[in-house]
C-alpha cells in the first residue's frame, strides 16, 4: 500500500507542476498547423512508439489534422533499420514524407534524445532535420527534456518528482497531455463516441 500511496502522490504533484502556458503554446501551434493544411509527425520509441500510434488515431478521426508515425509501418521501419541503421531510421521516413515548413513534429520521449549519451538518436537527427526545413517542433518529455527540449517550440517536461519513477510517470503523463490536446474547444472538431451518447 504505500508504493501505491505514493505513487498516486507523486502523480499529484506532477500534475500541479505541469506547465500550462507550454501547453497553451502547442494548442496554437496544433491549430495553426492545421490552418495552413500542414500535418502532424508524431515519434517515440518504446512506450512513446505506442503513444504516437493511439495520438495519431485521435488527431487525425476528433482533430481532424493529417498525421502520421513512422512505427505504424513496420515494414518499412525494419527495412531502414536494417538497411540504414536506427540512428537515421526516421529522418529518412521524414524525408521521403516530405516535412516542410507546414508542419510539425510531435514527440513522445523519456529523455528527449541525447547525442552525448548516444540516448533517441533517431529521434534527434529528425529534428535536426526539421529545424534545417522549419517545421515546427513540439514535445511532451521527461528528465530535463534532453534535445528536444532545447530546440522544440513548445515543450511539456513531465518534471521529475522520483529519480526511481521517471519513466512510468513521463509515459503516463504524455497520454494525459495528448489526450487534454485532443478534447481542447480549440482542437476538437468531432464529437467523441461516448459524450456523443446520451
Amino acid at each position: 500500500m504505500k508504493f501505491v500511496e505514493q505513487y498516486f502522490e507523486e502523480a499529484k504533484q506532477i500534475i500541479d507542476s505541469l506547465d500550462r502556458n507550454e501547453i497553451t503554446k502547442m494548442i496554437t501551434i496544433i491549430n495553426e498547423v492545421r490552418s495552413k493544411d500542414g500535418r502532424m509527425f508524431i515519434l517515440g520509441v518504446g512506450g512513446g512508439a505506442g503513444h504516437a500510434s493511439h495520438a495519431v488515431n485521435d488527431f487525425r478521426k476528433i482533430c481532424g489534422l493529417e498525421a502520421y508515425t513512422p512505427t505504424d509501418n513496420v515494414s518499412e521501419l525494419t527495412a531502414r533499420v536494417n538497411d540504414d541503421g536506427w540512428d537515421t531510421a526516421y529522418v529518412n521516413w521524414l524525408k521521403i514524407s516530405n516535412l516542410n515548413k507546414d508542419d510539425m513534429v510531435l514527440v513522445f520521449s523519456v529523455g528527449g534524445g541525447n547525442l552525448d549519451k548516444n540516448v533517441s538518436v533517431n529521434i534527434l537527427r529528425s529534428l535536426e532535420f526539421a529545424k534545417e526545413v522549419g517545421a515546427c517542433i513540439c514535445g511532451v518529455v521527461g528528465r530535463d527534456g534532453g534535445y528536444t527540449a532545447q530546440v522544440a517550440d513548445a515543450c511539456v517536461v513531465i518534471p521529475v518528482i522520483n529519480a526511481d519513477t521517471v519513466t512510468p510517470h513521463t509515459e503516463s503523463f504524455q497520454a494525459v497531455i495528448w489526450h487534454l490536446l485532443v478534447s481542447h474547444p480549440d482542437l476538437q472538431k468531432n464529437e467523441m463516441k461516448w459524450e456523443s451518447i446520451k
